[in-house]
This record gives C-alpha cells, sequence and structure tokens, in this order.
C-alpha cells in the first residue's frame, strides 16, 4: 500500500510546491518513501557501473563481441557535419557479424547531427555521456513510408508518412542503451508546420521500430520528437528501462512518450515522462483497418513511473484500439501536473475490446480528471469505418488509489451502445478541489466497490465490504451523471 509519508506526503500536502529542484532527483526519491524501493537514476543496469558527475567510472562497456565507434567511420561530432553515412557504415559493419553475436556501436561525447537511419538485428547502439545524436529539422532528408496496415492512412494525412529519426523492421536483438545518453529530435520546426498546416504528411516518431522481437531500450534520454516519441509496432519482448522521455508540456503536439502499438509481452519500468501528449497510449490500429489486421496488444506491465502530460493523459489505452488490448497492469505509478492521470478511449466504430485491465498503487497530484473511460472519441481514417463494429469495455480493476488536488477523480463514460461491465474499485482515497456533489461520474456502467472509497461511488455500482459481503445493491446502471462543467 502507498503511505502518505516521507517524499510522497510532501506531494499530496503541498500540492504547489515539488520538494525537488529537478525531476531526475524526484525520480530517486519518491518511491523510496512510497515502495521503500530505490531507482539509482543513471546506473547501468547492463554493466553495472555508475555515471557520476556526466563523467564514467569505467570506459564503455563491452556489451557485444565486436565494439565500434562512429568515428571510425568518418562520424564528427560538431552539430554542424552530417553523419548519415557514418551510421549507416557502422550499422552495415555489425549486420555483417550477425554470425558471431553481433556488434556495438558507440557514439561519443558530442553532437551528431544526421538525417533518418536503419538498425540491424544482434546490434547495440551506445550512447557514451554527452553524447547527443540530433536530428535534422529539413524534411527533406525524411524519406516516405507507407501507412502502417493497421492504420490504413498516415494519422495525419492520406497516403505515405515520413520515416522515424532511428528506425528498424523485421528485426531482432537490438539494443539502444548507454550512460544517459541524449535522442534529440529537435521537433520545434515539425510542430510550427504542423499547426501551420504546411505538411503534406505524417509526421515521423523518434525512434519506431516494427515487426521485431527481443528489444531492449534502457539508460537514455529522449527528447523534443517530431511525432510520438518511442513507438514499437506489432513486436513481441519489449523492455523499456530507466528512459526519461521530454518535450514541452505545451505546443508540442502528438509527442507521446511510448505508444506500445500490437505488442505483446512488454514491459515498461522506472520512467520519467513529461510530454506534449499522452505519456504512454496502448494502441493496436484505428478502426476497419485494426480490425483488419487484428494484432491485440497484451501481456504488458507499466510500472514505477513518473509521469505528466498537462493537455492529454499519464496513461492511456486507445483510441486507436480496434486490434484489442488485454492483460495490462499499471502498478507503482505518480501523475502530477496533468489533465488527467488514467484514460481509456474508444467510440463506435473502433470494434476490439478492451479488458483484463489493473491498476493499482496509483498516486495523482494536481490533476484535473483522474480516472478517465470515454466511449465517444470519434476520430476516424474517413467514412469507410462501419459505426455498428462496437467496443467491448470490461473487466478494469482500480486497487489503492491515492491523489490530492484533484477535481473530478472519475468519469466513466459508457452509452447505451458501448456499456462498461465488470469495472472494481478497491481502497481509493483522493482529495478534491471541487465541492459539487457529483465528482464521481457514471454513466452505463456497472461494477463493484469493495470497501470504503472516497469520494463516494457513484449509484452504479454494487457495494461490498472488506470481507467481500453485499451491503447494497447497483440503484440503476444506466444512469447518466456526465458533468463536463465541472
Amino acid at each position: 500500500m502507498v503511505e502518505n509519508s516521507g517524499v510522497l506526503g510532501w506531494f499530496l500536502l503541498n500540492p504547489k510546491t515539488p520538494p525537488f529542484a529537478s525531476h531526475k532527483t524526484l525520480f530517486a526519491f519518491l518511491w523510496v518513501a512510497a515502495l521503500a524501493s530505490l531507482f539509482v537514476w543513471q546506473r547501468n543496469t547492463i554493466s553495472g557501473f555508475l555515471v557520476l558527475g556526466g563523467v564514467p567510472v569505467l570506459p564503455p562497456p563491452k556489451l557485444r563481441p565486436v565494439v565500434f565507434c562512429l568515428t571510425e567511420f568518418g562520424g564528427v561530432g560538431d552539430g554542424v557535419t552530417l553523419n548519415t553515412e557514418a551510421f549507416e557504415r557502422g550499422v552495415r559493419a555489425i549486420s555483417k557479424l550477425a554470425d558471431k553475436g553481433g556488434g556495438q556501436l558507440t557514439v561519443p561525447p558530442g553532437r551528431w547531427l544526421t538525417a533518418p537511419f536503419n538498425l540491424t538485428s544482434h546490434m547495440t547502439l551506445f550512447l557514451a555521456p554527452d553524447a547527443v545524436i540530433l536530428a535534422i529539422q529539413d524534411e527533406k532528408y525524411w524519406p516516405l513510408m507507407p501507412a502502417l496496415p493497421s492504420y490504413g492512412y498516415g494519422r495525419e494525412h492520406p497516403g505515405p508518412r515520413y520515416t522515424s529519426l532511428i528506425h528498424g523492421q523485421n528485426l531482432r536483438d537490438v539494443v539502444i542503451t548507454g550512460h544517459n545518453g541524449t535522442i534529440n529530435g529537435q521537433g520545434q520546426t515539425w510542430w510550427t508546420k504542423y499547426r501551420q498546416k504546411l505538411l503534406n504528411h505524417t509526421r515521423g516518431p523518434l525512434v519506431q521500430i516494427l515487426w521485431s522481437s527481443d528489444i531492449v531500450i534502457s539508460n537514455i534520454t529522449l527528447r523534443d520528437s517530431p511525432f510520438w516519441t518511442l513507438h514499437p509496432y506489432d513486436c513481441k519482448n519489449v523492455t523499456v528501462k530507466n528512459v526519461t522521455i521530454l518535450a514541452p508540456v505545451y505546443h508540442a503536439p502528438n509527442t507521446d512518450g511510448i505508444d506500445p502499438d500490437s505488442c505483446e509481452d512488454m514491459l515498461i519500468e522506472d520512467c520519467y515522462i513529461s510530454v506534449g501528449d499522452d505519456a504512454i497510449a496502448i494502441k493496436s490500429g484505428w478502426d476497419q483497418y485494426g480490425i483488419t489486421y487484428g494484432r491485440p496488444s497484451k501481456n504488458i506491465v507499466i510500472r514505477n513511473l513518473v509521469v505528466r502530460s498537462n493537455v492529454s493523459a499519464g496513461i492511456s489505452i486507445g483510441s486507436e484500439m480496434s486490434g484489442g488490448v488485454s492483460n495490462v497492469l499499471v502498478e507503482n505509478i505518480l501523475v502530477w501536473e496533468s489533465r488527467r492521470a488514467m484514460r481509456i478511449k474508444t467510440a463506435p466504430g473502433r470494434g476490439g475490446y478492451v479488458r483484463q485491465i489493473t491498476y493499482r498503487n496509483l498516486v495523482f497530484k494536481n490533476v484535473r480528471v483522474g480516472i478517465v473511460i470515454k466511449t465517444d472519441y470519434n476520430e476516424h481514417p474517413g467514412a469507410g469505418y462501419d459505426p455498428k463494429a462496437l467496443p467491448i469495455l470490461r473487466d478494469i480493476r482500480f486497487i489503492n488509489i491515492r491523489g490530492q488536488g484533484v477535481r473530478v477523480p472519475v468519469r466513466i463514460q459508457g452509452s447505451e451502445q458501448i456499456p462498461i461491465r465488470n469495472v472494481t474499485f478497491q481502497d481509493m482515497k483522493v482529495g478534491t478541489t471541487y465541492k459539487k456533489k457529483h465528482i464521481f461520474q457514471c454513466a452505463f456502467v456497472q461494477g463493484q466497490v469493495i470497501g470504503t472509497i472516497s469520494p463516494a461511488p457513484c449509484d452504479s455500482f454494487d457495494r461490498y465490504d472488506e470481507q467481500g459481503q453485499l451491503v447494497k445493491h447497483a440503484a440503476s446502471q444506466n444512469v447518466t451523471d456526465i458533468d463536463y462543467e465541472i
């Protein structure tokens, strides 16, 4: 159970005054008090040594049988020279070593400007301290790719889309790691052109890996992506650990932090994410294209995170979830200074399902809406979707929820078309900033409340005591009590 003491207590009792000057200090100490665990922010978990003061105690570890340095292929880290060919030559050299265990490409300290480049299997991309991979901002250097099959549409425009800065597909055994080096998408130009409607194609992610397996991304910083930051698509066995993801919390459109998309067996842990859209958004395709592609996101664990999203949500499922989302655990999460904390979003036409989702040990600090389930998120790829393709939402649990400075703790908006079934709340205590009666809002939802929760739930839930004995039946499961004026 999360106790309101120590650092966590500071957050709950001092909603406007963060106790730490930087997010790294915050992250390092938060869960000591909350969960009695310590995250050493810049520990290299593969080699087991620390980075202190920006200088490694030991040289870059040898994580593969063969190690190359980018400078061996003509790289120049002055922030001006274009290093695309150096990266490509390094990747080609490693591609010839697959039968020997692959190779490592080390990016030394410096500012390494590059256009998009592809990874290869059995490769480690290692970023030394103070190494920064910089994306070139001119879109003429960014190749176009076909739309993803489960989207059928380049998310923002019909037709092809820009590739990602770091790209890989049909790969196995890929590691992107380092001593907290940075991959910087320099997205400011892209964001401005998007707002001014000057782009004819969908912006590219910062890192995108498609149809691949055995992927590890750790101990780096990703920042200022043109579009979604980290997008694993139809991948298996993916680990994201000790990663910082940053973008301005305003005016950085669609800079989601991590978007697992039709992925299976994925772990996201020990990360700090503060971005201009959802910190994490689990997806599985868009309307008829996602239904046809039919690849769910499943078996996903998200834990030990500090996240912030001023314009969207800390952790979302959807709205593109047409292939289905199931068996997801979200635990030990702090969401602070955000518009929403946890959100599930879908709409008629999506099809698919969201089921077997567990949220536990969550803390909300200064969040407008704590928990949101929304069934009318009506963005579609075109007129060809089937409005009778209705998603199924059921078997969703919220356990041990704490918060302070929350305006609306719960807003569950099912509909006659899309009722929400078997939602459970247990052990919830959220302090609110709004004194209106209807701050636990419900529509077309069925479920149960176990024990005492605060604020009091709506009448759509059966009430049970802590021993599991029924105390009171739900009055009505189809009452609409949604108030967007709050």
